[in-house]
């Protein structure tokens, strides 16, 4: 898989994650959810996210799949 698929699972999973957790547990977790959504924002602006760098380091997407 590419870096930008498992970007956009690991986002998914954690706006998943965090809509139950502010469901469930405690509100404030809904502010997790806006901090992905702003990030996704600010990654479709300049090209750039964070996730995607350590992805790389990781090695993701070096391989052909």
């Amino acid at each position: 898989m590419t870096v930008e698929r498992y970007l956009r699972l690991i986002a998914g999973a954690f706006v998943m994650i965090s809509v139950v957790l502010g469901y469930y547990v405690h509100p404030a977790w809904l502010l997790f959810t806006g901090f992905v959504g702003l990030n996704l924002f600010q990654s479709g602006i300049t090209n750039w996210c964070p996730m995607m760098t350590f992805l790389k380091k990781l090695g993701v997407g070096k391989t052909a799949s």
